[in-house]
């Protein structure tokens, strides 16, 4: 079974969904809503990794540790090796470079190295389990690109030593068409969330990219689209994100969405999609 929706990118192990978590699951697979949940840390890993077991079909799971969530984190790779054993875990992350609190820290150039030193890590493990990465990044400020240049120095340096291993995708894509295009020619994709629905601040970049570069996300619990906004994101609500997509490309909603499932289940290695 194909999925007619596929959300890359979706938290409902966050504590917002512990009264109905297995009715979310559930509503999801009767209706083939296919998704990624992603860890941020150790434990979050760990606990998509079972939610992805436990669910018998259309979850998967990303592990990694944030950039900023916590900042005395650690990648601990053997710890991950265990997690990523399991066939379910499709990728690495969400891990990248967070600029956003640079305010915030007393010494910014030994708060760089530490966020740079955390990425290289899971760079190099992605490469080693040949697992594409879910980067997160966001820049001190848009005109800046900060994050996404120094992001982009890490990609372009490890691409050369690792080759079509080195692949992924770029979540919450926040960034211009100059960046997204960087991304691209390294063999990235870009995904866009329930934000598209209500500013247009995005539409040249979606309009821009290529359709098979790409892919849709909720980012649930948060940031919920039109016409769902101030309520809890779910993952059944990408489909506003799809719906958004197309308009904003003015090309066939049928289109678009199968392109965009198949974006997904070939970037993550996705073959068996038996629920």
């Amino acid at each position: 079974m194909i999925p007619k929706f596929f959300d890359i990118h979706a938290h409902v192990n966050d504590a917002r969904f512990d009264t109905d978590r297995a009715e979310v699951l559930l509503h999801m697979r009767e209706r083939g809503f296919f998704s990624i949940m992603v860890g941020t840390d150790e434990k979050s890993s760990q606990d998509v990794s079972v939610m992805a077991k436990e669910a018998h079909g259309g979850i998967f799971a990303c592990i990694g540790v944030h950039p900023i969530d916590d900042t005395k984190a650690q990648f601990n790779k053997t710890a991950f090796s265990k997690i990523a054993d399991n066939p379910l875990v499709v990728a690495v992350g969400e891990c990248g470079i967070d600029y956003s609190r640079l305010n915030e820290v007393e010494n910014v150039d030994r708060e760089k190295a530490r966020q740079n030193e955390l990425f290289e890590a899971q760079v190099d493990f992605a490469i080693e389990r040949n697992l594409p990465l879910m980067i997160h990044c966001r820049d001190s400020e848009k005109t800046l690109a900060d994050a996404h240049r120094a992001v982009l120095d890490i990609l372009t340096q490890k691409k050369k030593e690792a080759g079509e291993r080195l692949r992924g995708n770029v979540h919450f894509f926040s960034q211009t068409i100059e960046i997204a295009k960087e991304y691209f020619a390294l063999g990235f994709t870009i995904s866009f969330t329930g934000v598209i629905t209500f500013t247009h601040e995005y539409d040249e970049v979606i309009r821009f990219s290529p359709l098979g570069k790409i892919m849709s996300e909720t980012d649930s619990p948060y940031v919920a689209p039109t016409p769902y906004r101030g309520k809890r994101n779910e993952p059944i609500y990408v489909e506003e994100v799809v719906k958004k997509i197309a308009e904003i490309r003015g090309e066939d909603f049928e289109t678009v969405r199968s392109a965009l499932v198949q974006n997904a289940l070939s970037m993550f290695s996705i073959k068996n999609t038996n629920f």
